[in-house]
């Protein structure tokens, strides 16, 4: 029962949490200054482009391609490093921007909750032997915190209990906490770089479905906070 629960979980937190997300931009497009057109040609360029991600991610995970570590960096990169360049891009665009005017912070802040059931996924995958003790909250992963933390700070924001610097110092650290389980997922996996040798290897997110974790979750998680701190500069 754990491996199914383990093996569906990363694609089901992804289903739900990005039906979420377009839920709250469909939305945030209708308040929005934008005409008809461009509220449809926005919302359909991020379907769309979502789709095709998904169509390479699971390719490139089936294909074999991620779990050939003599490859290393570039059998990991693709799904590493694209989202990461596009996310980056379209976050300093004007559009976004213009977007983010429009959006509740709390809208934005809630959605980190996706964390604490990414975080008993992993810890299913520790229990099954499929990752290492490290990658855990029983050991160097302290990520669950981000998504635990995020349902008390979506509240005070609602609630206007809270300010823009603290907003600011909340999202700036659980980006912290999201670059170490990141660094020592790296760390754990059987490249020239490993650091951990404890037994397994971190080599199950290079599969499918596991590989739901680095290719869609890892950048919704780092999207949010870019998100977050955007709308903090913009709206000062």
């Amino acid at each position: 029962m754990n491996q199914i629960i383990a093996a569906l979980g990363f694609p089901a937190i992804t289903l739900i949490f990005y039906g979420l997300g377009f839920n709250e931009l469909r939305n945030t497009l209708q308040r929005s200054s934008f005409d008809e057109s461009k509220k449809k040609r926005i919302f359909n360029r991020v379907l769309i482009s979502t789709i095709l991600w998904v169509v390479f991610v699971c390719e490139w995970s089936l294909s074999g391609m991620m779990q050939n570590f003599s490859l290393f960096p570039l059998n990991v990169a693709p799904v590493m490093i694209i989202p990461l360049i596009i996310l980056l891009f379209v976050t300093f665009s004007k559009t976004t921007k213009e977007i983010l005017i429009h959006v509740e912070p709390q809208a934005i802040i809630r959605l980190q909750s996706f964390r604490i059931f990414v975080e008993l996924v992993i810890w299913l995958l520790f229990i099954e032997k499929m990752l290492p003790v490290q990658m855990t909250f029983e050991g160097r992963n302290l990520d669950i915190l981000s998504g635990i933390t995020a349902v008390v700070v979506a509240w005070l924001a609602a609630n206007q209990k809270i300010n823009k610097t603290i907003l600011a110092i909340w999202n700036i650290a659980c980006l912290g906490l999201l670059v170490n389980i990141v660094i020592v997922a790296i760390l754990s996996m059987p490249t020239p770089f490993q650091y951990f040798f404890n037994e397994p290897m971190n080599m199950v997110v290079t599969k499918f479905p596991y590989v739901f974790l680095p290719a869609f979750l890892v950048p919704l998680a780092y999207m949010l906070h870019f998100f977050s701190l955007m709308q903090l500069a913009v709206k000062k």
